[in-house]
């Protein structure tokens, strides 16, 4: 009997459609090791309360709301998505306009990002990031001759995205500015605009960046505080340097879970922005490594999947999949850089892995939205004569 790859017609697949082994193993690992450290990370604060497991139950809880959207997301084809965009990222938009109602918006820590939804408070900057993709990919297929040789094809979307970016400074959020930037100049870069218009954009971008960074007394700390962070050690680089302690002490195996001692109100915000120092402490270099992989693997997956479904002349559901990639991928290296000392301190979560209900929610809708449409591709190879295509 035959063992090649192909699977005869009308024989039943006994998978999950649209299961995609490698991504929902890099996703499971780093769920899981999110569990994890965020209860090392995070018991000392809640012992405080009485409820040592004040955090963990929060993010469990956050994991199943998390794994449900993921469901909705993946029953939902892509062809609605696309239908939806437009009014989505107007919706997105609108969400960034009500932190700023009085009586609506909370503000904490200085930073007014949240809309109080009873017991629940939803961070509407973590929505955006999902709407940006969908609007930009439905942009790129109704207008790719455009962007590819006109500057006005090129310039129209970026209006729109400086109107959400402009709403996200004033709350302030400089992190979410900077990821929602770097997603739409890759999604432009791949639908074909001219290398030219990028190298404009940029000079222009990195002129704005500087402005902002110098009228703002609190940037222009940040960035002179990561430039030299030992310098201040004891005021405005204190929190990266206790970051950087921590990965000093991990070395090559780290200290052992729970042993970690950065964590214990040395290192501010361990179970959230800097759950990666933790990770370099407890676990050492294996340990980052390992979390590096993870996120290079989705990152691959997403791309393999967006490469399978524009070869198959979906370029809708290969934008998409492609934005998901470069999203997920970039917040994971500005988390990651800000941990090790190689960008300005930010507030922005590690994807899958920091304690923040809404930012775990979004990052599982991306990934059922990245299965939608590699299920969409398993459905187009059978109906052409049951080939397995492996992506």
């Amino acid at each position: 009997m035959s063992t090649a790859m192909a699977r005869p017609r009308g024989t039943a697949d006994l998978r999950m459609p649209g299961m995609d082994v490698v991504l929902v193993m890099a996703v499971s690992v780093l769920l899981a090791f999110g569990i994890i450290m965020v209860a090392s990370a995070s018991m000392h604060l809640g012992e405080r309360n009485g409820q040592a497991l004040h955090y963990v139950n929060r993010h469990l809880i956050a994991l199943l709301l998390g794994l449900a959207a993921a469901w909705l997301a993946y029953r939902t084809p892509t062809a609605w998505w696309q239908k939806s965009s437009t009014l989505l990222y107007f919706v997105g938009l609108g969400l960034l306009l009500l932190v700023f109602v009085p009586g609506l918006g909370r503000e904490a820590n200085g930073a007014q990002r949240w809309i109080a939804a009873g017991p629940l408070s939803l961070q509407t900057s973590e929505f955006m990031k999902v709407f940006l993709v969908l609007y930009m990919s439905g942009y790129l297929v109704r207008r790719q001759l455009e962007v590819a040789h006109s500057m006005w094809g090129f310039v129209k979307p970026i209006l729109l995205l400086l109107l959400a970016c402009s709403l996200l400074m004033l709350q302030p959020d400089f992190g979410t500015t900077a990821v929602l930037l770097m997603t739409a100049f890759g999604m432009l870069f791949l639908g074909g605009a001219p290398l030219w218009q990028f190298a404009l954009l940029l000079l222009l971008a990195i002129g704005a960046l500087v402005i902002l960074i110098w009228i703002s007394p609190y940037r222009l700390e940040r960035v002179t505080t990561f430039l030299n962070p030992w310098e201040h050690a004891q005021d405005a680089g204190y929190q990266l340097a206790q970051a950087l302690i921590a990965f000093g002490r991990g070395e090559w195996a780290g200290v052992g879970l729970g042993n970690g001692i950065q964590k214990q109100f040395y290192l501010p915000e361990a179970h959230t922005d800097f759950v990666m120092a933790v990770i370099g402490e407890e676990f050492g270099l294996v340990g980052t490594l390992l979390v590096i992989c993870m996120f290079a693997m989705i990152v691959w997956r997403s791309y393999a999947i967006g490469a399978r479904a524009e070869a198959r002349g979906d370029r809708y559901a290969a934008y998409v999949a492609y934005g998901l990639g470069l999203w997920l991928g970039m917040q994971a290296f500005i988390n990651i850089g800000v941990n090790v000392g190689l960008l300005p301190t930010k507030g922005l979560t590690l994807p899958f892995l920091s304690y923040g209900s809404n930012s775990l929610i979004v990052c599982c809708v991306a990934v059922g939205m990245l299965l939608r449409v590699r299920y969409e591709n398993q459905t187009a190879d059978d109906g052409r004569g049951g080939q397995w295509q492996r992506v």
